[in-house]
């Protein structure tokens, strides 16, 4: 009786729907979001000419161990939501280096390929990172035009 009412009534068929549009919305404005924090290899390059860049390479400690972009710090995209979460002595007893602060410009994060250093960009800028962006060339990029 009741039961299967319940199961298979309307109810349960707007719950999809609503969790959809809400998903659908909030990817379009991380769509915005992510193309205007987007870091190209000649900006890349400036920015590291000029000193102004944070990298923070969150491929694994293997991939980095074996080349990452000269003054990359590597935090694994596993580790980066508790990392930037850290107490500022916390994060510099395990990576040897100040925390970025919630207001640095140009933090900028990468990968391999992109998906991972997206990811930690949106990552970052839930956190509150607001200079948070992604190096969507990745290490590929960097490996063939400046390797």
């Amino acid at each position: 009786g009741r039961d299967a009412a319940v199961s298979e009534g309307a109810g349960r068929d707007r719950i999809p729907a609503t969790r959809n549009r809400g998903a659908h919305h909030g990817w379009r404005s991380l769509v915005l979001r992510s193309s205007a924090s987007a870091v190209s290899l000649p900006e890349l390059r400036s920015l590291l000419a000029l000193g102004r860049a944070r990298l923070i390479d969150v491929r694994s400690r293997e991939e980095a161990a074996a080349g990452t972009i000269p003054g990359a710090l590597n935090i694994p995209v596993s580790e980066l939501e508790s990392a930037l979460q850290m107490e500022p002595a916390a994060f510099q007893a395990l990576y040897s280096t100040q925390k970025p602060k919630l207001e640095d410009e140009n933090l900028i994060f990468f990968c391999q390929m992109g998906k991972r250093g997206l990811q930690a960009t949106q990552l970052a800028q839930g956190l509150g990172y607001t200079g948070a962006r992604n190096y969507t060339g990745a290490y590929r990029e960097w490996l063939q035009q400046e390797g």
